[in-house]
């Protein structure tokens, strides 16, 4: 052999020796398997009896009604289900990780830092409810969305809108009522510098505001189209923004293959918005039944909460104007929800839980809640699938790209097992303590008290 010739035969013989030294390196795939379940998919009411999942890395591998078989290592998790039910992770539609559980007199003077730590405390806890995915509507969580992706912090995935753009006086104005007049180069305020929110006037400031918002890492963008209930001085039935106003924001979110998502209340401030361009109305609770048509026709998602003025109610002081507002807010959501239904709108679930931690904690109650208005099985496809189906509108900009919302192979493997069934009594979700055994997000069981 040739000296050219050995040297070649001992380079191979080094790659493929090194080649098989990184193969070794490599840590096995985190395999679990879950055996013995009865599964509510996320989208059909039949459950599927006697099955046995599998689990590879952050995937669902197989589903199976024949028992699997895996050998026991280092990286393999065995979990027997003993015929309970196994259902998709939950997914709140409407939440505010940085708002859920801070008073709101501390959320409008605290730091951004301290609102982030709050709330990955608060998306903790989210995720033991079973919560395993969040659109957040509104505020700087991109930095808490970062840390939860690479596991440096606990939560559901967050779908983040940013900050939400409000006119000037609307829903996200929090300048102060003598604040006026605004000086044409005025400084920003704390929370628009932070970007918790952002006011802008007029077609070309909404534009680069806008683009702003995407540029900073927003799948969708949220935009106050009416007046709002927590707010001083912006009353419910104010049209916020003109269309042109409107229409200016749509383009550029459409530019960037996304949505627009508004927050409103009435029929006229809801169709100006359809007829911008918008593609998600948040609360509607004041909505007739001719725009509810329309937005049928338009196939445009109704994003509503079972808000009633209950013992569940936002703790608003007795007496006040935001208190008169949420009683009117509450009194037409038993209306809207049965028009909705009627005309099979497209129909999202979320809470808008805020300013106060016990009321967070209801957050699977208000899951059981929507029993007023639908059967069980309808309620856990909306948390599920349906959710899922809405956040899918973020197209390209989707940061979780796969399925969601289900149980199938290929999906990520977002799974809760339910000791009891939700399917004959949707009330089992409101104590996920007692009632959810085991809570995996994205591959890893966070809670296993499975016997």
């Amino acid at each position: 052999m040739r000296d050219n010739e050995l040297a070649i035969a001992l380079l191979a013989i080094i790659v493929c020796i090194s080649g098989f030294a990184q193969a070794a390196e490599q840590p096995l795939p985190r395999l679990t398997l879950i055996s013995n379940v009865n599964i509510f998919d996320g989208k059909t009411e039949k459950l599927h009896k006697n099955m046995h999942v599998l689990i590879k890395g952050n995937l669902i591998e197989t589903v199976s009604d024949e028992p699997l078989a895996v050998i026991q290592t280092d990286n393999v998790t065995m979990i027997e289900g003993g015929g309970r039910i196994l259902m998709p992770g939950m997914i709140d539609a409407h939440w505010h990780s940085l708002f859920a559980t801070v008073p709101m007199p501390k959320l409008l003077q605290s730091n951004l830092s301290y609102l982030t730590l709050v709330g990955a405390k608060a998306n903790r806890e989210a995720l033991m409810r079973g919560f395993t995915t969040v659109r957040d509507v509104g505020g700087n969580v991109f930095a808490l969305k970062e840390a939860t992706d690479e596991g440096v912090i606990n939560g559901p995935r967050i779908y983040p809108s940013g900050s939400y753009i409000s006119q000037t006086g609307g829903h996200g104005d929090f300048l102060g009522r003598h604040d006026t007049p605004t000086e044409p180069c005025r400084n920003l305020s704390y929370l628009e510098k932070a970007g918790v929110t952002i006011i802008a006037d007029g077609v070309p400031e909404v534009r680069k505001r806008a683009r702003e918002i995407m540029r900073a890492g927003a799948s969708q963008i949220k935009v106050m189209a009416g007046g709002g209930v927590s707010s001083f001085y912006d009353p419910i039935d104010v049209t916020q923004y003109s269309l042109d106003e409107m229409k200016a924001i749509v383009e550029v979110a459409e530019s960037y293959n996304t949505y627009v998502l508004v927050h409103a209340f009435t029929p006229h401030s809801i169709h100006q918005a359809v007829e911008a361009g918008v593609k998600c109305i948040e609360h509607g609770h004041l909505l007739d039944e001719q725009t509810l048509k329309l937005m049928a026709e338009k196939d445009v998602w109704l994003s509503m909460q079972p808000l009633l003025d209950d013992e569940d109610a936002i703790p608003f002081p007795e007496g006040s104007e935001n208190r008169r507002k949420y009683v009117e807010v509450t009194d037409g959501t038993d209306n809207v929800y049965s028009i909705a239904k009627k005309l099979n709108v497209k129909t999202a679930w979320g809470t808008d839980t805020l300013f106060d931690p016990d009321l967070a904690k209801k957050q699977g109650k208000l899951v059981a809640k929507m029993k007023r208005w639908y059967e069980p099985h309808e309620i856990l496809k909306m948390v599920t699938h349906d959710n899922a189906q809405l956040l899918k509108l973020s197209g390209p900009r989707d940061p979780y790209p796969g399925n969601l919302g289900v149980i199938e192979v290929g999906a990520y493997a977002d799974l809760i097992i339910v000791d009891g069934n939700p399917l004959e009594n949707i009330d089992l979700v409101a104590d996920p303590q007692k009632n959810f055994v085991m809570i995996m997000k994205d591959g890893k069981v966070y809670k296993n008290t499975v016997q």
